[in-house]
């Protein structure tokens, strides 16, 4: 599927594990396209930041039941990527999100 680099990565997740995974590992959690693969992850991230891309995970995330009064519905089915970034290597993604929080 031919995509467009802009298209495959729709937002970072900002969680308490990825922050985790930030600071220890020099890892990026990000939600993607559902029909982006490894390779389209890759590319997207090296063009965009800029930066040297070791590895990338890729997960199919089950979306989760959620009950709507008597009725019990679906949240939808995503998929994240975790970004394995060189070493000295970093990404300013969650700077932003830090001073807007003060």
């Amino acid at each position: 599927m031919n995509m467009n680099i802009a298209d495959i990565l729709l937002r970072p997740l900002v969680t308490e594990k990825s922050m985790g995974l930030s600071e220890a590992h020099n890892q990026v959690a990000f939600e993607v396209h559902p029909a982006a693969n490894k390779i389209q992850v890759r590319q997207a991230i090296e063009t965009l930041f800029e930066v040297k891309v070791t590895g990338v995970r890729v997960l199919n995330m089950t979306g989760k039941e959620k009950r709507f009064g008597v009725r019990l519905g679906r949240r939808k089915n995503w998929k994240k990527a975790i970004v394995h970034l060189a070493e000295g290597e970093s990404l300013d993604v969650f700077e932003g999100m830090a001073e807007a929080g003060e």
